[in-house]
């Protein structure tokens, strides 16, 4: 897996949570925690550990894996970070924890643009899960084509960052049948440097991801359209998956 520029460039890893901060997401796998009583949990594509370190409370076995190095530096300086065992990789190095729970959030989903990739992802997470536990993952809806909005009208913005004041913004450089291509530009004030980092995401629809998770041997108990757990349509932002082992 080749991973972005804003993931392995540590002044723009840097802008990661502010650019992400804290919101409903974090607030619904929380809560799934808690009503699944999960104990041990599983976080792939932690990132900054945001939401990782606010899972790892009472005596639970919290994991989060992540193949970039600079932002588990980032994740493993946070408050509580010592309750969190941090892994530098990816799904292949989950092995047979018998997990409760395993959750990708960030659309981190999105990240595996080849069928055979996401499938092994998949695999490696039922076989981390014990019988019975829970996979739980969000992914951008392709009907509701957040594209549109990844453009410099609708996302410039000035940030001041640890490493000085910066101008960001994105631009999309190609929209195919399966996936989207763009920019995300930051440009230093101060000296005028510019980092340009190209992302590419894969937009599955329901039934292909649907369809993969049976495959996988998963069976899908929920799929919502927002955070507030509303049903799945066809103008849902989000499909947020809920599958069991």
């Amino acid at each position: 897996m080749k991973l972005d520029l804003h993931y392995t460039e540590p002044r723009l890893v840097a802008l990661y949570d502010l650019e992400n901060a804290r919101g409903a997401d974090t607030d619904f796998y929380l809560q799934l925690a808690a009503e699944l009583d999960a104990q041990t949990i599983v976080d792939l594509g932690c990132g900054t550990g945001l939401l990782t370190s606010e899972l790892a409370v009472d005596d639970r076995t919290v994991m989060g894996v992540d193949p970039s190095a600079p932002m588990l530096t980032v994740a493993r300086a946070r408050t509580g970070a010592e309750r969190v065992q941090w892994v530098e990789g990816t799904s292949a190095s989950l092995g047979s924890l018998e997990a409760d729970l395993a959750i990708m959030s960030g659309n981190v989903a999105q990240i595996f643009l080849e069928d055979e990739e996401w499938a092994a992802t998949l695999g490696d997470l039922y076989a981390a899960l014990r019988v019975g536990g829970y996979l739980a993952f969000e992914s951008r809806n392709p009907l509701a084509q957040a594209w549109r909005g990844w453009n410099r009208e609708a996302t410039y913005a000035q940030i001041d960052s640890p490493h000085g004041p910066m101008s960001c913004w994105l631009d999309v450089l190609h929209v195919g049948t399966r996936s989207v291509v763009f920019e995300g530009r930051n440009i230093f004030t101060e000296t005028g440097e510019e980092l340009v980092a190209r992302s590419e995401l894969r937009f599955r629809t329901l039934p292909e991801v649907t369809d993969s998770l049976v495959a996988a041997g998963f069976t899908v108990e929920h799929v919502y359209g927002r955070w507030d757990r509303s049903p799945f349509q066809e103008s849902s932002p989000l499909m947020i998956f809920v599958a069991r082992r």
